[in-house]
């Protein structure tokens, strides 16, 4: 089979398409024919060997990639040989995704729902899964105005997409004009630049005197703080990451003097009882229902390293997908 290997940290031309042998299951395991390989941001700072939060750089050689959507095509000692011929969908770990063939744990596997295909199976899977625990945490009412920073992108696109459906007032805050008009092609009321110095004073007059009652902030630094400025009393601060490198500062007086409430929405905070695997499952429901269109760009598997750069350059649209 082929494969995408990194032998070496470093830029995206590091990444090599090359013959592999194939790979066998082990004890409750199966073997996936794969079809889509997803591709995600941190994957880019793990292959120049820096570490994330609590993601280590790997040992190398490595073929990265920890998400897969394809068919079972061989199960291994003690798995249900009923997954034999299955479209499957599953979470890797931290590699063996950017190949033609690829090893899961049979508890990994999630049913790829019959109207569903490949590449919007892998979209959903752990970025869905993601918009799904956050969005139980904001509880969006049709009384909501609601904020979504970095709202191009792949989680923000989701969570326009869900305060729309809940019936709330949405603003979309990205960064550049392209980046916008994406926005306002997801159906936002109102899309906005946060790149501009005074997009903080458009979405005021836009509202009309209404107030922003929930942001969802996945960019942190000034642009975050710009964005708790926005909310009304009472309002919501939900947040998600920091893009632009420090988190959004927040004082113990802005929750005290303004009624805010301040929310780390990732993590414990955001699964049901369930876990992961529940949040997963609804993914993969509401995007086969067309509830949940994740925008998606598309890469060859021997394309990896193009899509990497891609990623980097914030080019790509949506989630970055690897295809055969």
């Amino acid at each position: 089979m082929h494969a995408v290997r990194l032998h070496a940290f470093g830029p995206a031309e590091n990444l090599t398409y090359e013959e592999v042998p194939d790979p066998d299951p082990a004890e409750g395991q199966v073997r996936i024919d794969v079809r889509s390989s997803g591709v995600h941001f941190i994957e880019t700072r793990l292959r120049r060997g820096i570490a994330v939060g609590p993601h280590r750089p790997p040992a190398l050689p490595i073929v990265p990639g920890g998400e897969v959507a394809g068919v079972v095509d061989a199960v291994g000692p003690g798995a249900d040989t009923g997954w034999l011929g299955r479209r499957v969908v599953a979470k890797l770990g931290a590699e063996g995704g950017y190949a033609e063939q690829a090893i899961a744990d049979v508890g990994a596997l999630h049913p790829i729902p019959d109207r569903l295909d490949f590449d919007t199976a892998v979209a959903v899977l752990t970025t869905g899964a993601t918009a799904q625990g956050v969005l139980g945490v904001a509880r969006f009412t049709p009384r909501d105005v609601v904020l979504v920073m970095s709202a191009a992108g792949g989680l923000g696109s989701l969570f326009v997409q869900a305060a729309r459906a809940a019936g709330a007032v949405v603003v979309g805050a990205a960064g550049g004009p392209a980046k916008v008009e994406r926005v306002r092609a997801l159906g936002a009321d109102l899309a906005v630049d946060y790149r501009e110095a005074d997009w903080p004073v458009r979405v005021r007059e836009a509202l009309g005197g209404r107030e922003v009652t929930v942001v969802l902030d996945g960019v942190g630094g000034t642009s975050g703080r710009r964005a708790l400025e926005l909310l009304g009393p009472g309002g919501r601060f939900l947040l998600r990451g920091w893009a632009s490198g420090e988190p959004t500062e927040i004082h113990t007086r802005d929750l005290i003097e303004r009624q805010l409430t301040a929310t780390w929405a990732i993590g414990p905070n955001s699964l049901p009882a369930g876990g992961w695997h529940e949040l997963a499952a609804r993914a993969l429901s509401e995007a086969s229902e067309g509830r949940l269109i994740p925008p998606i760009t598309r890469f060859p598997l021997s394309g990896a390293a193009a899509a990497h750069a891609a990623l980097e350059s914030r080019e790509a649209e949506g989630k970055v997908v690897l295809t055969r």
